[in-house]
Parts: C-alpha cells; structure tokens; sequence
C-alpha cells in the first residue's frame, strides 16, 4: 500500500506500507525427526514471522533526467519458534512480543522520457531488532541486512517496453539468536553468503487501456547446507502480468508467479534432502491517480 504526491515541481512524497518478509513453517509429517514425537513434546518444529514495514520516502528533481530520493524506513516484527529436539525433554517453543527498528533509505535515478529510460540505484541501510520471547525472559535479536537495488527500463520499440532488476543482499553473517540457545549451537538461524538475485521482462502495450508483461527471475544458489526453517537454495522463477486503466484514475493490475526453487540440503545435527519443490505466487494491485 502507498501514497504518493507531488508537493511543487521538483519534489514529491510517498509513504509506502508493506510486508517486507514472513515465514510460516512447520514440519508435522509423523516420523520425521523434527515434528512431534509422543510423547510430551511441546509442539512440531517450525517457525512463524509477521512483519510490517512503512517507509516515508522523499524525491527531489535536480533537472528533468537527474534526480535522488531518501528517507526514513521502521520495521517491526513478532514471532514464533519451536524446536522439538532443544532440552528439557519436552522440546523449547517461544512467542516472540512484536518490536520494531529503524532503517535509512537512499539513492538517485537518470530519467530519459524521450525513449522511456529511467535507472534507479537504491541503498538501504540494515536494521536491528530485539524481541521480548515468554521463556524466562529470552530475547530474539537480528540484524536485518543491508540491500543495494539496481532497476531499470527502457523502451526498445513502439508500445514496448524491456524491464529488469539486479538486487544484493548481504546475508553472509546474518544470525536469528535467542538468548536461551535451544538448538546449542548459538543461533536459531544463520547465513554465511550474500544473495544476488535477477530479474529481467517485456511489457507490452495491447490497447490503449491494457497492458501485459512477462518475465524471469533468478537467484543463484550458494551450493551450501541451509536451516531447517528455509530448506532452499536459490531459485528461478516465471512470472505474467497485466495491468487495465479505467477511465476515472484507476488502474487495476495483478499477475502470478510460478517459483521453480532450488534444491537444498540442511545443516547437522538434523540434515535434510529437499528437492524438487516449487512455489506459485498470486499478486493484485489497485492505484487511484488523482
């Protein structure tokens, strides 16, 4: 969800809310090792995040093809972790009370309305959180990473238009620690390698109401053993979309994803085999211009 506007010919703003990242995992297939074995056992392994992000966002027009944006972005999150194989014998399971961090984002872009270019690099600053948990007085701590996002496009003919993204995230370092150290091996989660992903499209202009698209990404995987609350490596991914003006401002677009993800291998002292998984994601979007 977002706001934008125009404030005079040079600068406008925006407040942007999202979801920036979640999970909901939970191995409850009887006779595996990490979902609940009788008896006793607290509850199946898993994990569940919800998080919610706004972002006040400023840009300002050096001349009609320069210009740079920043602002302030605050992220808050709360959750849920169990573990069925952490001491005493019952298993460990935690709530996770929500709490929040602050973040800075900066960048520019060089506009070429003419052939409709527009390049964007984007940084955006990391963030820690620290959750209160509801065993004994734990705490959860992470440290969000840092991004870098490169976008672009450019027309390439009448009515059509090619698209892309290439995004880094430094995720060598990042660890999910609860004070309590239910797994023994000092963090729930943890990532030893930063991720690039790509993502490269065509839209297509069909009439002068609609529009379609198409494109592909791709995120190379690290070749490493992973966690048991994100059995996958890397992925690549097909996606369709569309997008319809109607005649009074609003524009009603959506589009489905379908996520080829890569195979994985998770760490000791519990390693999985995870293979040929995949994923299909639906998304819709209404804007009013006025």
């Amino acid at each position: 969800m977002a706001y934008k506007s125009q404030l005079n010919d040079q600068f406008s703003l925006a407040i942007i809310y999202d979801q920036p990242f979640g999970a909901d995992v939970e191995y409850a297939t009887p006779g595996y090792v990490l979902a609940s074995p009788p008896p006793g056992v607290v509850a199946n392994s898993g994990a569940r995040v919800e998080s919610d992000g706004i972002t006040v966002l400023g840009r300002y027009e050096i001349n009609q093809n320069f210009s740079v944006h920043g602002g302030m972005r605050y992220i808050q999150a709360s959750g849920y972790y169990s573990f069925t194989l952490a001491a005493p014998p019952d298993g460990y399971a935690s709530n996770y009370a929500s709490n929040g961090g602050f973040g800075y984002v900066l960048g520019g872009a060089y506009e070429r309305d003419d052939i409709a270019m527009r390049i964007a690099l984007t940084y955006s600053s990391e963030i820690d959180l620290e959750l209160a948990g509801d065993q004994g007085g734990n705490t959860l701590t992470a440290n969000l990473p840092e991004s870098v996002n490169l976008d672009f496009q450019t027309g390439i003919a009448a009515d059509t238009l090619l698209f892309g993204s290439v995004r880094y995230v430094a995720w060598d370092g990042f660890m999910l620690v609860d004070s309590n150290n239910p797994t023994l091996v000092g963090n729930i989660l943890a990532y030893d390698d930063d991720v690039y992903t790509y993502n490269i499209g065509v839209g297509r202009r069909l009439s002068d109401a609609f529009s379609a698209s198409f494109a592909i990404g791709y995120e190379k995987g690290t070749g490493e053993t992973t966690g048991n609350l994100g059995p996958t490596d890397g992925y690549i991914s097909y996606q369709i979309g569309g997008a319809y003006t109607l005649n009074n401002g609003i524009e009603i677009s959506g589009g489905v994803r379908y996520i080829d993800l890569g195979d994985a291998v998770t760490n000791a002292p519990v390693s999985g085999d995870f293979s040929d998984n995949d994923a299909v994601a639906v998304g819709l979007k209404v804007a009013y211009n006025f």
